[in-house]
């Protein structure tokens, strides 16, 4: 999310958002890293770096870049895909939007239809489509938490000291919380889920917890509550105490 902050042009900032959030799974130093190796060639506006772009030109400039099961050239088919999009739609808030009904409860459907749109204007074909590629863009209907997806949507929908926003046509309050081992964990202590995987219906009974704390905005305490797992200057055992919960309630995994 640090490097969000870079782009106030919300044009810079949705590609930069899906750019972090596709890379967001391993050690959170190779993370930064990767991510900061990944932004850095597209300068200050990744934006017109796509616009002037084609796609050899992608790959050649990406051709060295790998972060963990993703290569280069998934990370060039990927913002190739983008291009494509914006050139459609004019932006991926407009391509995410064109799926979007407001009597949907949360954005699960719309996510739905944005990979699958994205993943057409890539122009692989699914049947050619690699296990590194498709772990890049995950397919929320396979059932995982699709947590970087869902990360990618708090940073441009949620507009607060933590998330910066900019997606101003889509609810908070239809958001999905992304769930990793730290959520989980969390969710599991404070008996927010007592499912034992975390996946989307993990993710989506997580969320329905949170919904009948705050309504408007269940997502709000994604960021402050996976902290404590990350950070090691948190105290879990207090923390689970204030709320009333035995420390011996935190799983240990």
């Amino acid at each position: 999310m640090q490097f969000l902050y870079d782009y106030p042009d919300i044009r810079d900032r949705e590609i930069a958002g899906m750019v972090a959030s596709a890379l967001a799974y391993g050690a959170v130093k190779q993370i930064l890293v990767s991510v900061g190796r990944a932004l850095e060639p597209m300068g200050k506006s990744p934006y017109k770096f796509l616009m002037d772009k084609k796609l050899p030109e992608i790959k050649e400039i990406f051709v060295d870049f790998k972060h963990r099961f993703t290569k280069g050239n998934y990370l060039a088919q990927m913002l190739w895909g983008i291009k494509r999009m914006i050139e459609k739609y004019g932006s991926l808030q407009e391509g995410f939007l064109k799926g979007f009904s407001k009597s949907d409860k949360t954005v699960l459907p719309t996510l739905e239809r944005f990979v699958d749109k994205l993943k057409g204007f890539t122009g692989i074909e699914e049947s050619l489509q690699t296990h590194g590629y498709k772990h890049l863009l995950p397919h929320p209907e396979r059932g995982g938490a699709s947590k970087r997806l869902n990360l990618f949507l708090r940073w441009m929908v949620r507009s607060d000291a933590v998330d910066p926003g900019g997606w101003n046509h889509v609810s908070p309050a239809k958001l999905i919380a992304p769930i990793d081992v730290h959520m989980h964990r969390i969710g599991l202590a404070l008996g927010l889920t007592d499912r034992k995987q975390a996946n989307l219906k993990t993710a989506l009974e997580i969320t329905a917890a949170f919904r009948q704390i705050a309504p408007d905005d269940p997502v709000k305490y994604d960021f402050a509550l996976t902290r404590l797992g990350i950070r090691t200057d948190t105290d879990m055992d207090e923390f689970l105490k204030a709320c009333a919960v035995s420390p011996r309630a935190w799983p240990r995994m």
